[in-house]
């Protein structure tokens, strides 16, 4: 009788060939339509490490594709980046792919399997709140109270390392996340959604998702912060709380220098 096979896991699908092939086609449009920059790698850290990030651009958000360009440009693709992602992803005829380019579903064992293995693993902690974020907000760090990067840093015993975005929000104007709206609908029980944000862009106008708005060719600028050691910082017995404030207070006080040093809204 013949052993049992175990399952392979989301992380071990990564397939670094396909990782480069699809960062050869995507580098073009990323470095001329968002003339993407990514700064500050040369302090990144060696060994699994969670980059905590803020989350841009609606439904087209580059935050992804932007900094997994600038970190295999630097660093080669023996060493994979994980993005922490809704199930959504995961279903249909492309979930596959995904999959095998480092989109993993987001749970803590995900995480801490991923991280365990040396590897990078990105989080937005505020999700769909943050990616619809008014653009009167455009360049504020808010998780919405959420703090479970932080928990699974501490699990997996590896440092933050904050990255800021600037640049994608400006995509679109966008005018409200529409949280009443979606309420009022109810579709967080039809569709597990909170929000039904409401913009302004090309050529449709007026959307509140559809009809579908094409992005602008805003210039997009990331900055990899200081890697955080969270016991060297906050000692044996941490508290969560402290260690999110302080994380979004140093992403804030980055995002207000990308901001000062940003001429022109799309420009950049």
């Amino acid at each position: 009788m013949s052993a049992t096979v175990p399952a392979r896991t989301e992380t071990a699908k990564w397939d670094p060939q396909l990782v480069e092939r699809t960062m050869s086609l995507l580098r073009p449009f990323l470095r001329l339509y968002h003339r993407s920059e990514v700064r500050g790698l040369d302090t990144f850290p060696d060994g699994g490490a969670l980059v905590v990030g803020n989350h841009s651009g609606g439904l087209f958000p580059m935050d992804v594709p932007v900094f997994a360009l600038g970190f295999y440009d630097t660093f080669g693709y023996d060493r994979p980046v994980y993005t922490l992602s809704h199930d959504l992803l995961m279903t249909g005829p492309t979930a596959g792919y995904f999959i095998r380019t480092g989109f993993i579903r987001a749970s803590r064992d995900n995480a801490d399997e991923a991280l365990r293995s040396g590897g990078v693993v990105v989080v937005f902690p505020g999700g769909d709140y943050d990616v619809y974020r008014p653009t009167f907000a455009e360049n504020r760090i808010d998780f919405d109270g959420r703090t479970g990067y932080v928990r699974a840093a501490l699990q997996a015993g590896v440092p933050i390392v904050p990255v800021v975005g600037i640049g994608g929000q400006e995509n679109q104007v966008y005018l409200s996340r529409g949280t009443s709206l979606a309420k009022l609908l109810r579709l967080d029980k039809l569709l597990r959604s909170k929000i039904l944000p409401i913009s302004i862009g090309f050529p449709f106008g007026l959307s509140a998702v559809i009809p579908v708005n094409v992005p602008l060719p805003t210039k997009i600028v990331m900055q990899a912060l200081e890697p955080i050691d969270i016991s060297e910082r906050f000692g044996p017995s941490p508290d969560v709380d402290e260690i999110d404030t302080y994380v979004r207070s140093v992403m804030q006080r980055a995002l207000d220098e990308l901001a000062a040093e940003r001429r022109l809204p799309v420009i950049g």
